[in-house]
Order: C-alpha cells, then sequence, then structure tokens
C-alpha cells in the first residue's frame, strides 16, 4: 500500500511538470484534468471573490466559479490560438452573474440593468477607496461613462432587490406598528357575499321562470306591471309566482338554519 501511495505521489509530482500544451491534448484523461483545473483555480477563484457581498458567501461563488472552469475546460479548443484564461473568463464572469440573478436576488432584474448594478458598486468600491469618502453620483457617472440618471436606476434596483416584509416597522427601534397593521381596511361586502352564496343555494329548487321573476323584481327593480309585460303573464300571475317562490326559499333557509 506504502509503495502504490509513493506511485499515486510520483504520478501527481510528474504531472505538475508536464507542459500545459501537453495536457490538453491528454484532456480526456482525469488526471490531465484534474491538472489543468488545478493550474487555473487561482483565476477563478479571482473572478468569483470580486463578486463578493455581503449576501453570499465567498465559498459559494467560488463554488460557481470551479464548475463554470470545469465546462471551459469541456469547451476549449486549443487549435485556435486563444489563450485559456481568455477564453475561460467569460464563461466564469457569465455563471456567476447568473447565479446572482437567478439564485441570490429575491426579485429579479432585467440582465442589462443587473451588469449596472454590478458596475456601479465596482465603482463605488474603487472611487471610496481613491478619494477617502463616498463618491457622487456624477463622479460614479463619469467613472463608468453612463448617464447620472442610469447610476440612480441602478442604486434603486439594487435597493428593491431585497424587498422588506410588510411585518418588519419602518424604524425597528421605535413604537411604530408594522406596515401589515395598517394597511388595507376590513372589506364591508364580505357579509354581502356570503349571503348572496346563501340565497343562491336557496334558490336551487325554485324554477327557471321563479328565478327570472325574482331577478327582474329585486335586481332590477322592475314593478309586477313592468315583470308582466317582460314575461308576458298577469299582474296577478306575477304576484303568485313571487310569494310563491319567496315562501319556498324562506323554507330553504330555515332548514339551513336549522
Amino acid at each position: 500500500m506504502e509503495t502504490a501511495n509513493r506511485s499515486i505521489s510520483g504520478d501527481k509530482a510528474l504531472m505538475g511538470l508536464v507542459d500545459e500544451e501537453e495536457l490538453w491534448k491528454r484532456r480526456d484523461e482525469p488526471s490531465a484534468r484534474e491538472e489543468l483545473a488545478g493550474r487555473h483555480m487561482d483565476f477563478a477563484r479571482g473572478i468569483a471573490l470580486s463578486f463578493r457581498t455581503g449576501s453570499e458567501a465567498a465559498d459559494d461563488l467560488v463554488q460557481v466559479a470551479s464548475l463554470a472552469l470545469v465546462k471551459a475546460i469541456d469547451r476549449f479548443d486549443p487549435a485556435r490560438g486563444i489563450p485559456f484564461r481568455a477564453f475561460a473568463s467569460p464563461t466564469i464572469n457569465g455563471e456567476l452573474k447568473r447565479h446572482f440573478r437567478d439564485r441570490v436576488s429575491p426579485v429579479r432584474v432585467p440582465r442589462s440593468l443587473y451588469e449596472r448594478i454590478a458596475e456601479v458598486d465596482s465603482a463605488v468600491s474603487d472611487l471610496s477607496a481613491e478619494l477617502k469618502r463616498d463618491p457622487s453620483v456624477s463622479e460614479i457617472a463619469d467613472e463608468i461613462d453612463t448617464a447620472e440618471y442610469e447610476v440612480l436606476e441602478a442604486i434603486e434596483a439594487k435597493q428593491c432587490r431585497y424587498p422588506v416584509s410588510m411585518e418588519t416597522p419602518a424604524r425597528p427601534e421605535s413604537d411604530e406598528t408594522a406596515p401589515a397593521e395598517r394597511i388595507g381596511a376590513e372589506d364591508g361586502t364580505f357579509e354581502e357575499v356570503e349571503d348572496n352564496l346563501t340565497l343562491r343555494a336557496a334558490a336551487d329548487d325554485l324554477s327557471e321562470t321563479d328565478r327570472q321573476v325574482l331577478r327582474l323584481r329585486f335586481r332590477e327593480d322592475m314593478t309586477q306591471s313592468e315583470i308582466a309585460d317582460r314575461i308576458g303573464y298577469s299582474q296577478m300571475h306575477v304576484s303568485r309566482i313571487l310569494r310563491r317562490s319567496i315562501d319556498t326559499m324562506r323554507e330553504a333557509l330555515m332548514r339551513e338554519a336549522a
């Protein structure tokens, strides 16, 4: 076993001395792929840490960048003459941006706006270190070569990506009630809806003509004479229909209450 371990360690040591061009030729071999990933891992980690914010752990970002690095290794074609890191950089950046857009922010924003937020954040960090103070909107706009209103839009969009609970007071240290307790009002039509449903159920035993007469009388506020003219019955007949229908519904409601 000790001999085997020394052999594996020796193979890894020799792999580290192999020219990278030779590694790309042997990319299908697990050991070659592992060595390629190891050689460029610091590069991927550096990109990941440039995305670091207070809302996402650095280890999670490095994991996303590592998976993106493996994808880049799979897709890279050395014959094109492009340096690997120049090829891998857009892939790693794209995966990290997608990670933030799809998983980190509760509220999703358009991709162009998300990228502008990242530019503004980076400019604020650089300018703060250079100026030893918070930069102004105009200074940020000059730094990233964009209009001031676009900087303001990005700042506002960043704040709106993380909604605040309706149960959270505007000023946590005050005795102010939560917004959920102040917004909205009691619906005065709720009981009316319930009554309508009850009456509709009580009318199930009525004929179509009976329901029509009730609708014309109580919903359209027509007189018995007008109803009689509408449906072609006498006023006396309409009166009997109304009385019979109301009695039938009253009995149904009493049975329901019992």
